[in-house]
């Protein structure tokens, strides 16, 4: 009985200690029983300031290909931060699938307990999704935060996303001057892959223009050739000028412009600068030749090298197609296919006195009238940017100008993607 007795204090001392470690234990806890504290991993997921809270989808059609030197270093989406609870933890994130993201994960090694990491990951987006946003909306993302396979924190990010017509020419950095040029996705908007192009290169083909359409195989005169019978059938299709560029964008930081595609101007038949250069650059490209996007001030206009070998450039206005309507004027003519006195006297002036006198006479037909006014007005679209041209050609060769930039869709498709 008293060694029985004397025993009770030993025990007592050991369940008071192991009472204090698993207290001790309990107290460097994460709350929640979790091993891992998120305050302590203060995990953190920011969206580009640049972007001002607008997800833009022409960017991320435009650069879901990029190469070793793309141009969008300054102009990823997401990025998230996070500090190293242990030695060589796993870090995972998970990005929650929405109505344009399908679920993807990210997984590193955090080697520094400690330590503050910074990584910019690679979301899956629907790509189809974005090709169909035609209005703004809203997006909401989840990201997990999981080490070692504990989840630790949650993040939700509130989006605007915007239509896919809607081109960010340049961002500008908040408080401050500095800016970030966009211009150059112009060439998404650029689609020689698009399917119609097929069949209106049949009708170029029927309209008897042009023999062939070859790209380089000829002489600078094939070229220009080729470059008519595109500008023929833009003239016979009626494409006018239209200017649509603004956008319900709130952001103060983005200048942007509406675009209308490859076939929206087809259906429409209406074009600003740079829609009308979008419509003939993808069919140039379809056909072999090599299209040049000038950018200016407040304008835009089209160039095509006429040599393989890039030596030779040739210029085109292309809102110049507005002033004829060829399908107004076939619609005015009267049962002998003549037209009325108040048509011819809009048309007039794209004749000479001898052509005008052949018509007047009988001995030209509507459709000889026609190719006559497409070649008058060819000649006067190729002239007609001419002296600014020559005037911006140092600017237009500083890589460094925003103001002036010469597109080239042959080179930046090693960059950029059309979109639709």
């Amino acid at each position: 009985m008293d060694r029985l007795h004397q025993s009770k204090p030993r025990y007592s001392a050991v369940i008071v200690a192991c009472l204090l470690t698993c207290l001790l234990y309990a107290c460097h806890q994460a709350p929640g029983n979790k091993l891992f504290d998120p305050r302590q991993v203060d995990f953190s997921v920011n969206y580009n300031p640049l972007y001002d809270g607008q997800l833009y989808p022409s960017l991320l059609l435009a650069t879901n290909n990029p190469s070793p030197d793309n141009l969008t270093a300054q102009l990823s989406t997401f990025s998230f931060t996070l500090t190293s609870p242990a030695e060589n933890s796993v870090l995972r994130v998970v990005v929650d699938s929405s109505a344009l993201n399908y679920v993807t994960i990210f997984q590193e090694i955090l080697p520094h307990r400690g330590e503050e990491y910074t990584f910019t990951p690679s979301v899956k987006w629907k790509y189809d999704a974005l090709r169909r946003l035609r209005q703004p909306g809203a997006v909401d993302l989840t990201f997990s935060c999981y080490i070692n396979d504990e989840e630790v924190d949650i993040k939700n990010l509130h989006l605007t996303y915007r239509t896919v017509n809607e081109c960010p020419l340049s961002f500008r950095q908040s408080n401050s001057s500095d800016i970030v040029d966009c211009r150059w996705l112009f060439a998404a908007y650029v689609n020689e892959d698009h399917p119609q192009i097929e069949q209106i290169i049949s009708d170029i083909m029927d309209q008897g223009n042009v023999r062939r359409l070859n790209g380089y195989q000829g002489t600078a005169r094939d070229v220009r050739d080729q470059v008519f019978a595109v500008w023929y059938y833009a003239l016979d299709r009626g494409i006018t000028y239209s200017s649509i560029s603004c956008t319900s964008n709130p952001s103060s930081l983005a200048n942007v412009q509406h675009i209308r595609f490859f076939d929206e101007v087809f259906s429409t038949r209406q074009a600003n600068c740079i829609d009308a250069c979008v419509f003939f650059a993808s069919i140039l490209r379809k056909i072999g030749l090599k299209p040049v996007i000038f950018v200016e001030p407040c304008h835009a206009y089209l160039g095509y090298y006429t040599d393989k070998n890039r030596k030779n450039i040739a210029l085109l206005e292309t809102t110049i197609t507005s002033w004829v309507n060829f399908p107004e004027l076939e619609r005015s003519l009267d049962g002998d296919g003549r037209l009325p006195d108040e048509q011819f006297d809009k048309i007039r002036k794209y004749l000479s006195d001898q052509e005008a006198e052949r018509y007047l006479n009988g001995k030209m037909k509507f459709n000889e009238l026609k190719r006559t006014i497409a070649r008058s007005l060819f000649d006067k679209a190729s002239e007609y940017d001419r002296d600014t041209y020559n005037t911006n050609r140092e600017h237009f060769a500083d890589t460094t100008s925003i103001t002036y930039q010469q597109l080239d869709i042959e080179q930046l498709r090693k960059q950029v993607q059309p979109i639709n």
